[in-house]
């Protein structure tokens, strides 16, 4: 981890510089073009322009991922989110004629990567549901939809609750932003350098130092990134929060 700080600068780096856990030499895959069969491309939830393609002008958010969180009287707690199986995002095998199975497209087809597709391997995925304890014991369970914007996600909220000193809702509601400078999980894995998406409700100066530190920003619409819940015991309360973006978000209790 040290030796990662190291490479933070005070301004944006285009390159991929992946990590070596363990020691072990960073193998990066074949990352393909973008031309071509554009069959099963992407992953629905943040394909193509995010504002566009995730939120309509209506309001109403186009094919998602799902994510719950729920907690007890008891403290027992499940951070779930389901997700798989789009015929509509999988890539088609063309002489056979069908989609790869869920999440089969996370693997890949050239030797020799961790994620190559090999029998009895599973493939990577972008889920992350999750939770927090304290004194260990558990606190917090929350997650998104989103892609390889769930984690991105997921941090920001974190952190916003544990270090910024916000509530449930006041971390979710907080404008959000992802970077697509990592080739994406999905077909056709297509990289981004230094591109990130940024709500508008965030402070202009703060979008501006961004640009001049080199970092591709592109500012969306003030309620359009990011799908979090969450929920929370605290002491004898249990606490919950939903997203606002694209009203679908609900928390209840009884």
């Amino acid at each position: 981890n040290s030796e990662r700080r190291q490479l933070i600068g005070e301004t944006a780096n285009m390159e991929l510089r992946p990590g070596s856990p363990g020691g072990r030499t960073p193998l990066l895959p074949q990352i393909p073009g973008q031309d071509g069969d554009r069959r099963g491309v992407g992953e629905p939830t943040v394909g193509g322009h995010f504002s566009d393609s995730v939120t309509g002008a209506d309001g109403q958010v186009k094919g998602d991922t799902c994510h719950v969180d729920v907690v007890d009287r008891h403290g027992n707690m499940v951070s779930a989110t389901p997700s798989g199986g789009w015929l509509q995002s999988s890539p088609t095998i063309p002489d056979l004629g069908f989609c790869l199975g869920t999440r089969a497209q996370m693997f890949w087809l050239q030797e020799g990567l961790p994620a190559s597709l090999r029998p009895g391997a599973r493939p990577r995925t972008t889920l992350s549901p999750s939770f927090a304890l304290r004194d260990g014991r558990p606190w917090m369970a929350f997650g998104t939809p989103g892609g390889d914007q769930q984690d991105q996600w997921s941090v920001n909220f974190f952190l916003s609750v544990v270090h910024g000193g916000l509530n449930l809702q006041e971390a979710i509601d907080a404008p959000m932003f992802h970077s697509e400078h990592f080739p994406s999980s999905f077909f056709p894995r297509a990289a981004k350098p230094g591109l990130m998406h940024i709500e508008d409700r965030a402070d202009p100066a703060v979008v501006a130092e961004l640009r001049r530190r080199g970092h591709h920003v592109e500012v969306e619409d003030p309620w359009s990134i990011g799908r979090l819940s969450a929920v929370a015991r605290d002491g004898d309360f249990l606490k919950a929060a939903a997203n606002p973006r694209g009203a679908q978000g609900y928390a209840v209790g009884r």
